[in-house]
């Protein structure tokens, strides 16, 4: 509403000025001051109910994802108070197959469009930096983890103390069939693919063929997506394209916009996110045998793998964050909760990560920074696999009987880091499991024990390496982000809302 108002002049040649008045919605009928000022009004208090609306509506969907969680495991435990068909079992869990799937599909996209176009964004020599802070965080994390698992395996031996048989005579470990030097040489050559669209859908592996009692090796082309590879050649064309600036600014723009696009798709899927979680939840209960038995045979195995990752990510990784930032480490764990969630009921880092990259960029972080970090440690940061494959390999040594030098000790640990990276971000099963038995030479054939509890602890490392993730991100961007304000850049493309 405006209101005007104009005093008739004494004369004709000096008139006054109009005074105008713009009054709101709120402000209309309130009655203007001798200045021609409107009084503003006091906002509305919200009630309490009000209050609960705004912040369940601000945190809906990690109130959906959390409730998923508890729902998909009471309904798998009543689910199995039931006699269910095999059909029934798999269309219970076909949601969450469906669901896996579309996550799947979308893990190569989101990763070629954000790392290069957050690389591309920033000055050659800034891009470097954060990515060599990054590699060094990662391994440093890794290798803290891994000695955490072995540390907690060799104080409490659960394999000595398990109810489960065990051999009588005491063997001492002599070697495998499987050289070390082979997974370090595997991982270069997956870091470095002959083709970049090969890469996409095989991935290269050291395989061994006995002949006439002599064991052969070859390099052979395997299943399953090369993430390595796809993430090297992604920095190294971000690098080049941020060093080439101006002259590649619409190649850019492009892999910029491309990245809006992506992710506004992957935040409409997310929604889904609940029923699939649930579902995958719910159909994961319903294939355990004998759950009771399961756990009471493997408890203690389990609490020791449980005991080492709640140590690393609630006083390991944070003390380090603490270090290097100086800051409280306790605004990480609120902003990661909803990745943290959607990685407990996928069981995938893969599928958690559009949601990393969301709440860390409304948390603060810069784009550039979050588009990068998150998506490299999906497939580096190994902190969760690398201590529970150190405890489970430990821990059919103590099966058997098997006692460990300090060398086997050492193999163990750096072959559970190696094997573990690029192995991908999506679940992967135990091939890595079994690549670490036949390194040191462990039986292989005790790996079906750890199977029927791997479902669980396979959801919580996969968690704890996405809340990892959000420290790795929130310290790099500490300690680069003033540099980042201050070099010159293309500003990003706003991302859908």
């Amino acid at each position: 509403v405006v209101d005007m108002t104009a005093a008739v002049a004494p004369t004709a040649a000096s008139p006054r000025p109009f005074h105008i008045t713009v009054l709101s919605v709120d402000q209309q009928g309130s009655k203007p001051t001798d200045n021609g000022t409107v009084p503003s009004k006091q906002p509305p208090r919200h009630s309490g109910i009000g209050k609960i609306c705004n912040v369940v509506g601000e945190n809906l969907l990690l109130i959906l994802t959390i409730s998923s969680v508890i729902i998909g495991i009471i309904l798998g435990l009543i689910l199995r108070t039931i006699t269910l068909s095999p059909t029934a079992i798999q269309l219970i869990d076909f949601p969450g197959e469906l669901f896996m799937q579309v996550l799947k599909m979308m893990v190569l996209p989101l990763i070629f469009t954000s790392i290069i176009s957050s690389l591309a964004q920033m000055e050659s020599k800034q891009a470097g930096r954060m990515g060599l802070m990054t590699i060094a965080y990662y391994t440093t994390t890794a290798v803290i983890a891994s000695a955490v698992g072995i540390f907690f395996v060799m104080t409490i031996q659960p394999g000595a103390s398990s109810s489960l048989p065990r051999s009588g005579t005491k063997v001492t470990l002599t070697g495998g069939d499987v050289e070390p030097i082979d997974t370090f040489l595997d991982l270069l050559r997956n870091m470095f693919p002959d083709n970049i669209f090969k890469a996409t859908f095989q991935r290269v592996s050291t395989k061994y063929d006995t002949v006439n009692g002599t064991i052969e090796k070859e390099v052979v082309d395997g299943p399953g997506t090369n993430i390595l590879g796809v993430l090297v050649f992604c920095t190294f064309f971000g690098l080049v394209a941020a060093r080439l600036g101006e002259k590649v600014k619409i190649v850019v723009d492009f892999f910029v916009a491309l990245d809006a696009i992506i992710m506004g798709w992957i935040e409409v899927l997310m929604w889904f996110a609940p029923i699939g979680i649930m579902s995958l939840i719910a159909g994961n209960l319903l294939e355990v045998d004998d759950l009771a038995n399961t756990f009471r045979t493997l408890a203690l195995y389990v609490i020791t793998c449980l005991l080492g990752l709640a140590v690393h990510i609630f006083m390991v990784t944070p003390l380090l964050f603490f270090i290097l930032t100086r800051k409280s480490p306790l605004p990480i764990y609120k902003i990661m909760l909803p990745p943290f969630f959607v990685a407990f009921g996928t069981s995938s880092s893969g599928a958690a990560l559009p949601t990393s990259i969301r709440c860390l960029t409304e948390a603060g972080i810069d784009e550039r920074i979050a588009n990068f970090v998150p998506p490299l440690g999906s497939t580096i940061n190994v902190d969760g696999n690398a201590l529970y494959e150190a405890v489970a390999v430990i821990f059919i040594a103590q099966l058997n009987n098997i006692s460990l030098s300090v060398a086997n000790v050492i193999t163990i640990s750096i072959t559970a880091t190696l094997a573990s990276m690029g192995s991908g971000t999506v679940p992967a099963g135990l091939v890595t499991m079994v690549l670490i038995l036949s390194t040191v030479g462990l039986p292989v054939r005790d790996i079906a024990l750890i199977i029927t509890v791997d479902w669980l602890i396979d959801r919580i490392r996969t968690a704890i390496n996405v809340m990892g993730d959000g420290f790795a991100t929130c310290a790099i961007a500490h300690n680069v982000e003033a540099h980042l304000r201050e070099s010159e850049g293309y500003q990003s493309v706003p991302k859908p809302t």
